[in-house]
């Protein structure tokens, strides 16, 4: 077998340096037109090849796969047929052909042109004055130009609904398990363990999602504890731009406090609408004392359950639980001892565009986390809507037999001074044991993102209500076996703000929430402030925290008291020149009741797309502490994530571990993931095993070649591609990008077509012995491939191929010549064959 190369003859070469001078200084309204007999210089047998599809910079007709931009906006990915047709200036060009149905979804007025459809199935874009198609090939865009008038006004970031992905049929379950072993030291030594999972299984069947989120937790006395947080079938509502909901879901908290129920509810969706058209989710930020147990509770459902070294942490990674109420965050920390701090989950300012109408009707029984409390019925009934000048009116209703409320308010966007919205609530309560009585309730809200100044109250917000109000929770609550005394609300503030001090100034950061009572002299306080910053790579910030919550006690005879104050500083400095994606860290956390603790440590990430995470540390720490330690580890991986740690103190040893992923069944078989989201995507690219996916940490197709994505956005066009420097050498993808648009909640899957085979250079000569010519289409026979070009010197490079196949080639005018031939490949595994094959 000999080895073929790409060259010129001289003769050749000085033709076509000719060719190309003669093309830089041609008459500029002459066409340009390629001679293809200079290819057949010194090889006269090859024949006459046609190559008038590619003069002019043109391409030849065919399917093309092609970004759609209309009016500037990119409408639509996917494959056009294109046709070759003749311009003003007698030069061909490619055309698409589109259909009046794709017209209709990109916003074109078809109605207004009846002409357009009578061409037959592609439609005449002509029909529609100074319209226009440019396939520009290079980039693979087709853009189309319309006039305004022509267009159907939308919204920037509007994607059809006819665009949306409902996804196929399957089932589906998210899985978390994390516990935890720990060994006391000294005389009294002993040892204790708990475990916590959470199960959320679901099934998709057309538009229908049904799901449920069930969590077991077991303490450190064996007791196991099952609690089911929901069960619901969902389903989207498009021409209402609503969800119906119907089982164990929050009423939402736009107007009224959310309360949970099991029943039915019919609420707008305002992820339906464009971005430009839209109207939060906190993130729980803490300092831990030592190596310590987070437990994030909502409604009375423990929704969160993680584990932290000593110092500040953030948690931002809560599994959405589709209603609203405060967050109880618990601090379990090593020694026993706990902190107590809320997290408020307040609505910004009620506001909506104007002529936008938002709505939510919910009926059926309240749902308790205690299950002796009564499972009264009520009903809700909220709506918003936007007037002109920036005003929004909203108002809403709830009942049952032992409670009732009206309540009315008003916002307005005040342009550069923020918006703000006040409202007025007036009940009638009839509590347990107790007469009925009445009373208001006033709330005040204010958001402002002031982008000269880098400042952003996401809430600002106050509500006072008088001595007789009562929220319908509070009430229906209190129809329990267990009875007890309603603590009702006096004053409630709240506060979150971040402000950006300018170009290399860093940022601030304060959170503040605080609620008094008319019948107890407590207070619950949680106060937070923070600064970060960063230079030349390194990164410091400094937070400070006040929690007055309750009491809690510890081990022994120590007590706690129900409030601390706590500073904690935080360094961290690369390591990239002696340890690549690696950092050195110092924390400080100073406690007003419990001493000072410093830990040093060190952190990184390893491994392939960086999908091992760990961190190792060591501290000290004054007030009895003594000496502390942590090593913890996270894994990403194609079929999971997992976790596990280790940690010591002068009072115990700890173990903590955990794993999380995802199953999800589908008509081509089972694929275990990393944990699923709300909405996914089902990638499949049979025989493409081990390739990577483009941001998605540790994430890679199974060894049949599947995998999901599950960082989407709902209603909106997403790109989800695999990464081209993963594939195995024997595969290539036609595509390695696709977009999707999903619904709420759907599985949609991206098709993948995989070439799974060897990669040839094949020269192929002719009967006569002469090369194939140059610009000949080869196309294997049985695969859906697209044509190979035939090179200079007969030479063709194939891939996908199998280890033996036929072959038909095609040249010539109109591709009157042809021939054809067979092939067996040597045993290769692994880069590209040399073949050497006759066409007869």
């Amino acid at each position: 077998m000999m080895k073929q190369t790409f060259s010129f003859k001289p003769a050749r070469l000085a033709l076509f340096i000719a060719a190309a001078l003669g093309m830089m200084t041609h008459v500029v309204n002459a066409r340009d037109e390629f001679n293809p007999e200079l290819l057949e210089v010194d090889n006269p047998g090859a024949g006459k090849t046609d190559l008038s599809a590619f003069e002019a910079g043109s391409q030849a007709p065919g399917t093309y796969h092609v970004d759609i931009v209309l009016d500037e906006q990119l409408m639509d990915t996917r494959d056009v047929d294109f046709k070759g047709t003749t311009d003003t200036n007698g030069e061909t060009v490619l055309q698409p052909c589109l259909t009046l149905e794709q017209l209709k979804a990109w916003g074109v007025k078809t109605e207004l042109f009846p002409s357009l459809a009578a061409s037959g199935q592609c439609v005449d874009l002509a029909a529609i004055p100074k319209a226009s198609a440019d396939f520009q090939f290079a980039t693979q865009r087709l853009v189309i130009s319309v006039p305004q008038a022509a267009l159907v006004p939308q919204a920037r970031g509007y994607v059809p609904p006819e665009q949306w992905d409902e996804g196929i049929n399957a089932v589906m379950l998210n899985y978390s398990a994390s516990g935890s072993n720990n060994w006391q030291r000294g005389n009294n030594g002993g040892s204790d363990n708990s475990q916590y999972a959470n199960l959320r299984p679901g099934v998709n069947i057309g538009p229908w999602r049904l799901r449920n989120y069930t969590t077991w937790n077991r303490d450190t006395n064996g007791q196991d504890k099952w609690d089911t947080v929901y069960t619901y079938a969902q389903r989207d509502v498009i021409p209402l731009k609503a969800q119906f909901t119907a089982g164990d879901s929050n009423a939402p908290s736009d107007i009224f406090d959310s309360m949970p129920f099991r029943g039915a509810q019919l609420a707008s969706d305002d992820d339906m609408l464009p971005d430009s058209l839209k109207g939060y989710a906190p993130v729980v930020r803490g300092i831990a004392r030592t190596n310590a147990q987070v437990i994030i509770r909502q409604n009375g459902y423990q929704i969160y359950q993680s584990y932290v070294a000593p110092g500040a942490f953030e948690i931002t990674d809560m599994y959405p639980t589709g209603g609203a109420g405060d967050l109880d965050v618990t601090i379990k920390e090593a020694d026993g001892s706990e902190q107590h701090f809320t997290v408020a989950f307040a609505s910004l300012p009620v506001l909506q565009r104007e002529g936008r109408f938002k709505y939510a009707l919910t009926g059926g029984q309240y749902r308790s986390y205690d299950s002796s409390v009564d499972k009264t019925p009520f009903g809700q009934l909220t709506g918003i809507y936007g007037l002109s000048y920036g005003v929004t009116i909203y108002g809403g209703v709830q009942e049952s037999s032992k409670y009732q409320s009206l309540a009315s308010g008003i916002g307005k966007n005040l342009g550069d001074f923020g918006a703000f919205s006040v409202d007025v609530t007036q009940a009638w309560s009839t509590p347990k044991d107790e007469i009925k009585t009445s009373g208001q309730s006033w709330r005040a809200r204010y958001s402002k993102n002031i982008l000269d100044t880098g400042t952003n109250f996401a809430i600002a917000g106050y509500r006072y209500s008088t001595s007789g109000y009562y929220g319908m929770q509070e009430v229906l609550d209190s129809y329990s076996n267990n009875g007890g005394v309603i603590d009702r609300r006096r004053n409630r503030m709240e506060l979150t703000v971040s402000q950006t001090l300018g170009q290399d100034l860093g940022s601030l950061m304060l959170s503040a929430v605080r609620e008094d009572y008319w019948n107890s002299e407590r207070t619950m306080q949680s106060y937070s402030a923070g600064y970060s910053n960063s230079w030349r790579g390194m990164n410091y910030g400094l937070t400070y925290t006040y929690s007055k919550n309750g009491s809690a006690t510890g081990n022994g005879d120590q007590t706690y008291y129900d409030k601390d104050q706590q500073l904690a500083v935080n360094i961290s400095i690369p390591l990239e020149k002696f340890l690549p994606q690696s950092w050195a860290n110092y924390s400080m956390n100073a406690s007003k009741e419990n001493g000072t603790t410093h830990t040093v440590g060190v952190s990184g990430m390893a491994m392939e797309n960086n999908a091992l995470n760990w961190n190792v540390q060591q501290g000290y720490g004054t007030d009895d502490v003594g000496y502390t330690g942590s090593m913890n580890a996270d894994y990403k991986g194609t079929y999971g994530e997992m976790t596990a740690g280790y940690g010591y103190d002068k009072n115990s040893d700890r173990v903590n571990y955990g794993i999380q992923g995802g199953i999800l069944a589908h008509e081509d078989g089972i694929t275990f993931s990393q944990p699923l989201g709300e909405t996914n995507v089902l990638i499949k690219a049979p025989g493409a095993k081990g390739v990577d996916i483009q941001n998605q940490t540790g994430a890679k197709t199974d060894w049949r070649g599947y995998t999901t994505v599950s960082n989407l956005t709902v209603y909106r066009k997403n790109d989800v591609a695999l990464r081209t420097d993963s594939l195995p050498d024997d595969v290539e993808l036609d595509l390695t990008n696709k977009a999707v648009i999903p619904t709420r909640g759907a599985v949609v899957r991206a098709d993948y077509i995989a070439s799974v085979g060897m990669r040839v250079l094949m020269t192929i000569t002719q009967a006569n012995g002469q090369p194939v010519p140059f610009g000949a289409i080869a196309t294997l026979e049985g695969q859906k491939t697209n044509g190979f070009i035939i090179g200079d010197n007969g030479q063709v490079y194939l891939s996908g191929l199998q280890q033996s196949g036929r072959m038909n080639i095609k040249w010539g005018e109109s591709s009157q010549q042809n021939c054809s031939l067979s092939f067996h490949l040597p045993e290769q595994s692994k880069g590209v064959a040399m073949l050497n094959e006759q066409c007869q």
